[in-house]
């Protein structure tokens, strides 16, 4: 009787502990605070970002017309996602592509897969871009994934496949821009809607669906879109959504576009125009939004493909000066990804595994008399200071202006090949290139020990 008492009390205690039905354990909350909460996003550097929707079943082609299309008033944009106002494509038709989104061929973990074998360490996806179709079966709007042929969880699939590949996780959500709800923001180009009846869509969709992707999916991270003044998104409204935010999920990061020319101070990091890369170090922790070609969304006849060692250049260059970069692709109709892209992945996670050192947590050099073609980064490992020379074109020598000591010693990232330090006199430190280390035409990074 007495051990049945024992065991009784012990399964109290153990009810007790346990998150209640609809209750979320909120342990790693209770350590989030505003000074750590980005933390994992500045040590992360490189994200993928995904623009999928029913404007990829148009893949960038209506009626005739292909973006761009300079017949037509405002169809100068390669950007496929916005090909329902760009080239004109009727209300009723284009919510009728609702019934055609099926892709058949998507497949979560084979994403996240190559986000990870890419050396990225998060990934966004649309899940409501400006056409106000959302990707989730949605209690708030009809216009939604649930109505589609396609009966599966996409953001829930996306969400459980990151987490198997320690990938962090996030929402595109067009929060301003909707042209499918009545009082949704529309093109510059068409009549600006009176802020009353912008109101409407706020309360009705914005704020509900916002609130319900985070109970829905739990993401690490929210990319808001907003690029001009004459966003609807004052204070006010910023401030509400940002505070609905904090309650909800104290982890979530919160994005600079959340109000483009007043993003306040609550925001987590900045973020940049689109493919738009600063000449300068910035304190706040902030990216470059980019695409591998010129379009976002899927767009057929966009063969404007840039190489892989363009990309990792763009994203040296932003590891140098505090920053990350978020790179696009435009999956197709059936739920794959365009050979091209992967073939670009893949190149840049294969530099990025032999040379991820001179990226992932490391820090801005402050110093002037830099090379041209030459980019610097540095982190602290095992108590010592280590400066990454990112060599981006095939050189013969290269002179860094540092102070340094006798016992500095400078090496091939890759291949651990030591080098010479030709002179170390005069706050001048000259290396010898041998030209062999540029063979296969890749950035090389010498790491210096100082």
């Amino acid at each position: 009787m007495k051990k049945i008492l024992i065991l009784l009390s012990l399964f109290a205690v153990l009810l007790s502990c346990t998150p209640k039905q609809g209750q979320k354990q909120t342990i790693e909350d209770t350590t989030i605070t505003a000074e750590n909460r980005a933390d994992w996003f500045k040590e992360s550097k490189f994200g993928i970002f995904a623009h999928w929707g029913l404007y990829s079943i148009l893949s960038g082609s209506y009626n005739g017309h292909t973006l761009p299309d300079t017949t037509l008033a405002n169809g100068r944009s390669w950007y496929a996602e916005w090909i329902q106002q760009r080239l004109e494509v009727p209300a009723e038709e284009y919510h009728q592509l609702e019934k055609q989104f099926n892709p058949v061929n998507f497949d979560a973990d084979a994403w996240i897969s190559e986000v990870k074998n890419a050396g990225a360490r998060y990934f966004v996806i649309t899940a409501k871009h400006h056409d106000g179709f959302a990707m989730w079966d949605s209690k708030v709007s009809d216009f939604d994934l649930g109505n589609s042929p396609y009966k599966g969880d996409l953001l829930g699939d996306l969400a459980k496949a990151c987490k198997k590949y320690g990938i962090k996780y996030g929402f595109y959500y067009s929060h301003w821009h909707d042209w499918h709800h009545p009082q949704g923001a529309v093109p510059h180009w068409q009549p600006t809607r009176p802020d009353d009846e912008f109101e409407a869509y706020w309360r009705e969709k914005s704020l509900p669906q916002i609130r319900e992707l985070i109970e829905l999916y739990d993401p690490d991270l929210f990319w808001f879109d907003t690029w001009n003044e004459e966003s609807h998104i004052n204070e006010t409204r910023r401030d509400e959504l940002i505070a609905m935010i904090r309650e909800l999920s104290p982890k979530c990061l919160i994005n600079g576009r959340i109000s483009f020319y007043n993003p306040g101070e609550e925001i987590d990091f900045l973020e940049m125009h689109d493919n738009n890369y600063p000449d300068k170090i910035l304190e706040k922790p902030w990216q470059t939004p980019a695409t591998m070609v010129h379009s976002w969304g899927w767009h057929a006849k966009d063969f404007n493909w840039k190489p892989a060692q363009r990309m990792l250049g763009y994203l040296l260059s932003n590891t140098s000066k505090g920053g990350n970069y978020l790179l696009n692709i435009g999956p197709r109709p059936d739920g794959t990804f365009p050979p091209a892209a992967i073939h670009r992945l893949r190149e840049m996670g294969g530099w990025l595994y032999a040379n991820g050192d001179a990226v992932y947590g490391a820090k801005p050099v402050k110093l002037d008399g830099i090379p041209e073609n030459v980019i610097l980064t540095q982190k602290e490992v095992d108590g010592k200071n280590i400066i990454y020379a990112c060599i981006t074109k095939p050189m013969e020598e290269v002179v860094l202006p540092f102070t340094i000591r006798k016992q500095t010693e400078c090496s091939i990232l890759e291949t651990g090949m030591p080098l010479d330090i030709i002179s170390y006199n005069n706050n001048q430190l000259k290396i010898i290139l041998p030209s062999k280390i540029f063979a296969d035409n890749n950035i090389q990074v010498i790491k210096i020990e100082m």
